[in-house]
């Protein structure tokens, strides 16, 4: 019998740009990680649906009505840090990944993800 899964290792908090992004490998899985201004950490596909394009970690972070949100690169679609919802189209959503910073270092927990 295993035990729970092991948390990733993404890199140092003060590695990620305050409003920024970087991708990690989680669990064969490629994952958006941002921090924002208020040094939140967010962990979200990669994945846009509406580009079809792995490009979220490169949107721009921002806030939308107090909402926390990436606008993708591509269209500028807004998806929320929180909760994968895009704040553009109600039926579309990413997944949502569980994450921590412990003693600085951000940890995203493998999938399944949050749908």
């Amino acid at each position: 019998m295993s035990g729970p899964p092991t948390w990733t290792t993404v890199c140092r908090l003060d590695d990620i740009e305050v409003e920024g992004g970087v991708l990690a490998l989680v669990g064969g899985e490629a994952v958006a990680v941002f921090r924002t201004h208020d040094d939140e950490v967010h962990a979200l596909s990669n994945y846009d649906p509406i580009g079809r394009a792995s490009v979220l970690a490169r949107g721009i972070v921002g806030t939308r009505g107090g909402v926390p949100y990436v606008a993708s690169p591509l269209h500028k679609q807004g998806y929320d840090l929180r909760t994968g919802r895009c704040l553009d189209d109600e039926e579309v959503r990413v997944a949502t990944y569980d994450v921590a910073v412990r003693d600085g270092v951000v940890l995203v927990a493998p999938g399944p993800p949050h749908a």
